[in-house]
């Protein structure tokens, strides 16, 4: 597949993005190696190969149950806060 300097231009306008001709032909040479490669990967004999479903050796899914447990109270939580109004943290402003 070809890559124009059109469709450089139209992604970088998606993009938001300026640049230069040079840099657009750079990228045209970048993107058509990137798209080589994909080339390279569909000419593989791929059709015994299982998917990867995760780069660890684990069988079964690690995520453990859902329990109902004693949350903190809010006045636990303000104990040792430096400053409060009772109901939430206060802090210094820190946006203009």
């Amino acid at each position: 597949m070809r890559i124009s300097p059109d469709t450089i231009a139209t992604i970088a306008q998606l993009s938001r993005l300026e640049f230069s001709k040079e840099e657009q032909a750079t990228f045209v040479e970048q993107f058509e190696n990137i798209l080589e490669y994909f080339h390279a990967i569909d000419l593989l004999d791929l059709e015994h190969v299982e998917p990867l479903k995760s780069i660890l050796d684990i069988g079964e899914n690690t995520f453990r149950e859902d329990e109902a447990y004693r949350a903190i109270t809010t006045e636990e939580a303000l104990l040792n806060a430096p400053k409060h109004n009772g109901v939430f943290f206060k802090v210094p402003k820190v946006l203009g």
